[in-house]
């Protein structure tokens, strides 16, 4: 079993093929032993946990034990309070008003599987015997608070889940939840890099990394989304580790909304990460009886540096948190007509631009935003999910049929969550949007919130989506959410729980989105929130894939889609080819290199295809046939960082089939240079005794020439410009 309890020294061994994780329960509390690479389950145990008395200004909490300090001790689910100064796990509000609570072991349970979390998405295991669970009751008697640490581990990858559950069993008490994390790991030095992903609305997810320090690097939204500005991701990483080797340890929130993650070193040079909800702005009124469920942390030890971390994590998402019909299906490639015509268009016209994508090989039209209500610019109509016959007269399951008859499938832009004020629902319901009475409600692109905590304005947005999914022959659905969470109240519930807004909000997206992806497998949901807003595990559990940013520019988006492969899968990023010059930041690329770019995702165009000439259109033809060649292998391969967009003027990774038989690399170069130095690129993932022949290159190539030697660049020419080489074993 992958999960050994061993009594005598009160240990449990969590333990994967090549990775180990021990804790130790040390006078009734959960202590961390080891996170890293295998032990051998029969070790012998002792002595791995140093013990010295600190001085005075490090209690001690045992009277006989004066080397024990909860201010030392490596603590798997640290308290404030009791004498530990540094970032708590958690906190409670007492009914007196005390924040004091102490949490000791109670009892454990092992047993095979992985159970799902209550109202949260979750990684999931297809058999019990693909992971074991490991549950840690914790309690305080003064309180009545009871704590479940739940750990899962994968037996076939080094991961390990974590989570937490909150009771309070004391009849006619109640206590208020301040702080509750998912995951907290005490690492016993300082001598790591702390990695994550920042940036801002089209400028998402680029690497960051930077020594930890004494005090602490802290990442979170508030934003009501996991955001654009910073991903609910973290690793720390040996200074020496690369993408091929060396340690790294990620921790990855599977959550949508405000979250919190940091990495603090102590005064003993301790590293203490953390990750979970955001306690700011939040606290949750916990009756006798009731449960709060926290939400999962994955956390993925590597020690062949940010690579082995990355396909690890692809691994896990592609398999074991997406579901559904499509996740093991081709992604279809697609046309959106939005920068084609934005809000300007008719029947006619969306049916010239499905005809154009059918001569190219063109699976599906996705129709973007402004086919409902009055939506002629983005001021009115969100909330009003009836289609405008002004555009479409003869309605939505007209055109769609049209596209069918075409030969592509059809999909739908939409915005449920939201209403603009100059709406039907809104003159209607005023009251449905997160608002707080007395205050005013401030707009962004001209619209607010709708109240996902409330079930009447889940219900009707369930209504509305079905009455256009039952009667339109629909395959697949952007979903977008295009502003952050301001004046945060909801009219229904009371003044002692207004706190709970923003994630009974979250619990409640996720709710809806359970029962429309139920309602309706057959469709292929895209999450978006102006690009890659929400690009968070969270909505990967209901959605597989996400639009990766509002930022079309094949240049940007190599940094973009380099940092967001530091967690999430090829299969979850939607990528596009637009037009130029492009309509974020205005440079001109060629046709290649945006194909090249877009094709290292879920590939599609965002364009209008009837403005092409011959020789575009060849181009593009011949992207389309290449790409549906090699996608089974892009999405679902093992992808091979080469060279960093954040490291100088070149950009590649590759594509690498399980068999290692099949492989695509892709190059990139920036800017021309004169008078160029030679450029050789080392491959990776190859067998090395396989020779493999190369798509256009004359000759035979052993796979370890490729990955110690390299291959040697052609001239390229031009500022822009890549390759791609396509490698099969023979």
């Amino acid at each position: 079993m992958p999960i050994t309890h061993h009594p005598t020294e009160n240990i449990f061994h969590l333990h994967s093929d090549e990775m180990s994780y021990a804790i130790q329960i040390v006078r009734g509390y959960p202590v961390h032993l080891h996170w890293g690479k295998r032990l051998r389950d029969g070790m012998d145990w002792s002595g791995m946990l140093p013990r010295v008395e600190r001085a005075s200004f490090s209690p001690n909490p045992v009277e006989d034990d004066y080397s024990i300090s909860l201010d030392t001790l490596p603590q798997e689910y640290p308290q404030y309070g009791t004498s530990d100064f540094r970032e708590p796990a958690y906190q409670v509000q007492l009914a007196d008003g005390t924040r004091i609570t102490e949490l000791q072991y109670r009892d454990h349970r092992i047993y095979a599987g992985k159970p799902k979390l209550q109202g949260l998405p979750a990684v999931y295991a297809e058999s019990d015997s693909e992971a074991d669970t490991l549950e840690l009751t914790l309690g305080d008697d003064y309180s009545g608070l009871t704590v479940t640490l739940s750990y899962t581990v994968f037996a076939r990858m080094n991961v390990v889940t974590r989570s937490v559950r909150l009771q309070l069993e004391r009849e006619a008490s109640e206590i208020r939840v301040l702080r509750a994390l998912s995951a907290s790991v005490d690492f016993h030095d300082r001598d790591y890099d702390c990695l994550y992903l920042a940036g801002a609305w089209t400028r998402e997810r680029h690497v960051q990394r930077r020594p930890v320090a004494p005090g602490g690097t802290r990442i979170e939204s508030r934003r009501g989304a996991s955001s654009h500005n910073m991903n609910p991701f973290l690793a720390l990483v040996r200074p020496n580790a690369d993408e091929d080797q060396g340690d790294a340890y990620g921790f990855s929130l599977v959550y949508s909304g405000n979250f919190m993650a940091q990495a603090e070193v102590d005064q003993f040079d301790m590293t203490r990460v953390s990750i979970g909800l955001n306690p700011f702005d939040f606290s949750w009124k916990l009756s006798a009886g009731e449960t709060f469920q926290t939400p999962e942390a994955v956390l993925v030890y590597s020690p062949e540096g940010l690579g082995g971390m990355s396909r690890t994590y692809h691994r896990l998402y592609r398999t074991r948190l997406c579901r559904g019909t499509h996740r093991d299906k081709p992604r279809p490639i697609l046309v959106n007509n939005w920068e084609a015509t934005y809000f300007n268009f008719n029947a006619d016209k969306i049916e010239s631009i499905a005809k154009a994508g059918a001569e190219l090989g063109i699976e599906l039209f996705v129709l973007d935003d402004g086919w409902f209500g009055k939506r002629d610019n983005d001021h009115s109509s969100l909330g009003d999910w009836v289609v405008d016959r002004k555009k479409l007269p003869n309605g939505l399951r007209d055109l769609a049929e049209r596209v069918n008859a075409a030969g592509l499938q059809f999909g739908l832009w939409f915005e449920p969550e939201m209403v603009s004020p100059d709406s039907d629902l809104y003159r209607a319901h005023p009251d449905w949007c997160l608002h707080v009475p007395g205050r005013r409600r401030t707009p962004a692109r001209r619209q607010l919130i709708l109240d996902l905590s409330r079930q009447d304005v889940r219900d009707y947005l369930y209504g509305a989506l079905s009455d256009i999914f039952s009667t339109c022959p629909i395959s697949y659905v952007k979903w977008d959410m295009n502003r952050n969470m301001s004046e945060i109240g909801s009219a229904l519930l009371p003044e002692d729980r207004q706190t709970e807004t923003a994630h009974r909000y979250m619990l409640g997206l996720y709710e809806l989105l359970g029962r429309i992806t139920s309602a309706y497998p057959h469709i292929l949901f895209e999450s978006c929130s102006g690009g890659g807003g929400r690009f968070d595990p969270g909505l990967l559990y209901y959605m597989p894939q996400t639009w990766t940013s509002d930022d079309t520019d094949a240049i940007e988006r190599l940094k973009i889609q380099y940092g967001t492969s530091m967690v999430y899968p090829v299969s979850s990023m939607g990528a596009h080819v637009s037009d130029v010059p492009n309509h974020q930041v205005g440079r001109r690329t060629s046709l290649e290199i945006r194909g090249d770019v877009a094709m290292s995702g879920n590939f599609g165009y965002e364009l209008d295809l009837t403005k092409f000439d011959e020789a575009e259109k060849a181009v593009v033809k011949r992207q389309v046939a290449a790409y549906k060649e090699l996608r089974g292998l892009i999405q679902t391969g093992d992808l091979y960082r080469l060279r960093s967009p954040f490291e100088g003027n070149e950009t590649a990774w590759m594509f690498v089939s399980e068999d290692r038989r099949e492989a695509v690399a892709f190059y990139f170069r920036t800017l021309a240079e004169p008078n160029p130095p030679l450029k050789r690129f080392k491959l990776r993932g190859l067998d090395p005794a396989l020779g493999y022949v190369i798509d256009g290159v004359e000759g035979k190539f052993a796979g370890d020439r490729l990955m110690n030697f390299g291959f040697n660049v052609p001239q390229l020419h031009g500022d822009f410009a890549s390759l791609v080489l396509k490698l099969k074993a023979e």
